[in-house]
């Protein structure tokens, strides 16, 4: 359904502004007016969740298995950076779907040039083939340690599910919103047990996350801190908040709005403590387990699977790992459905029955996956996940930058601009963000 954008051509956007962002459940979910703050809290609770599952993605997992292994708790404090980048960002991309009724997307589109619209989509489509790409592998990497079902087959096993996506978001964002969240305690779960079987040592734990120059100084680790950021900070999770945002059935005035900014920027960043300490689980883990044990040179995520269990002294721990994987691995590839549909239609407006955009984006991610599967094995699999992440960071800033332009421009945002010091402390983290992957990608490739 076709609808004006609430901001005006004297405001910024061009109109006429196309169809709503995500219109199937746009404003579908309602929210009580009258009710107290946690009722209230609890209608707006559930994008954030669904955004804070692609910072704790399989992809993750490599750089902080690694992290973890080789330099012990030291590179705890890259994590709870790189986090409180994604909070300030994620809030930005909040901002910017409620205030302006546009998902980051459509407002490339209303801005840009027609050739520069299209390279935007064309890089974003890239970055979401790669995570998902990520997504599968891990994913099917779990199913071969736990049921050892040939990875192969795992690949197209996850292919299925579209089905899942497609049945509950025709029973409503609800349903989504939980089976989300469901699995995102079920990772939890699982690493809060993997921490008490490991036994780390609090007081260096705790240490780990105040920052040291060393970090810096030593070009091994840097790089490591480098490919947790690239990890962490997701691209097409700042398209998907600014448009899932809007599922919400907020009033269309400066109050209304006013209220739905505080509360998703609540929800969003609850959810992303969540990220925080399952991905600062996965380190504390690995630390716990692998470092100063002869094992500093673990990174792949079979190995680490093998050696939990007699390191350990349970068979429990690579059991409970290898489903946390498999929960990260799927629930990432749900939310990378909602991404490509919100990308596709927000920059070039064209619309597609989900289940041949689904079909489209799995089938890109599954024929790499099975050629280097059928080509070079497991061992194939792990570099495909780092390639994928380096993809991911080429393409992190061509989506900061807008979003950070778009928010601090009053022409644009009206009231709801950012204030002065969030407009800096935005520009700080984009050009961060921009300077280390760069050198993360000279490192890698120089």
């Amino acid at each position: 359904m076709a609808t004006e954008s609430p901001l005006t051509p004297e405001r910024g956007w061009r109109l006429p502004a196309g169809a709503r962002s995500l219109p199937e459940v746009h404003g579908s979910i309602a929210i009580p007016h009258n009710a107290g703050f946690w009722r209230k809290m609890l209608a707006f609770a559930g994008p954030g969740y669904l955004v804070a599952v692609g910072y704790m993605d399989p992809g993750n997992w490599a750089t902080d298995l690694a992290g973890g292994a080789q330099y012990g708790y030291t590179l705890l404090a890259v994590i709870m950076l790189s986090n409180l980048m994604a909070i300030l960002l994620q809030a930005l991309a909040a901002r910017l779907g409620i205030a302006s009724g546009r998902d980051l997307a459509q407002a490339c589109r209303d801005h840009y040039s027609r050739p520069a619209v299209i390279g935007l989509w064309l890089l974003c489509e890239i970055a979401i083939a790669a995570c998902d790409l990520a997504e599968v592998i891990g994913a099917a990497i779990a199913l071969n340690l736990l049921f050892g079902l040939p990875l192969i087959w795992g690949v197209v096993l996850t292919s299925l599910d579209v089905l899942v996506v497609l049945y509950l978001q025709h029973h409503g964002f609800r349903y989504v919103e939980a089976l989300v969240v469901g699995l995102i305690l079920a990772i939890a779960g699982s690493f809060a047990i993997e921490i008490y079987l490991a036994h780390p040592a609090v007081a260096p734990m705790l240490a780990g996350f105040i920052p040291r120059a060393q970090i810096v100084r030593d070009s091994n680790m840097l790089y490591i801190a480098i490919g947790i950021l690239g990890a962490t900070v997701m691209p097409h999770n700042l398209y998907l908040h600014s448009s899932i945002v809007q599922t919400r059935k907020y009033r269309d005035d400066h109050e209304g709005k006013k209220e739905a900014i505080r509360f998703a920027t609540i929800d969003s960043s609850v959810a992303l403590m969540f990220a925080l300490f399952i991905n600062a689980a996965i380190l504390v883990m690995a630390a716990a387990a692998f470092h100063g044990s002869g094992h500093e040179a673990v990174a792949d995520i079979g190995d680490a699977y093998q050696l939990l269990s007699p390191l350990l002294g349970t068979k429990m721990a690579s059991i409970l790992f290898a489903v946390a994987l498999l929960c990260s691995g799927q629930n990432a590839t749900l939310t990378g459905t909602l991404a490509g549909q919100i990308v596709m239609e927000g920059f070039i407006n064209l619309r597609l029955r989900p289940w041949l955009r689904r079909l489209i984006t799995r089938l890109i991610a599954i024929i790499p996956a099975i050629i280097v599967v059928w080509l070079y094995g497991e061992r194939g699999t792990g570099q495909l996940i780092i390639v994928s992440q380096v993809i991911l960071s080429l393409q992190l800033s061509f989506a900061v930058v807008p979003l950070v332009m778009f928010t601090s421009n009053p022409a644009k945002m009206g009231p709801f601009v950012n204030p002065k010091w969030m407009t800096a402390l935005a520009w700080v983290v984009a050009v961060i963000i921009a300077l280390l992957n760069v050198w993360w990608l000279y490192l890698t490739f120089g």
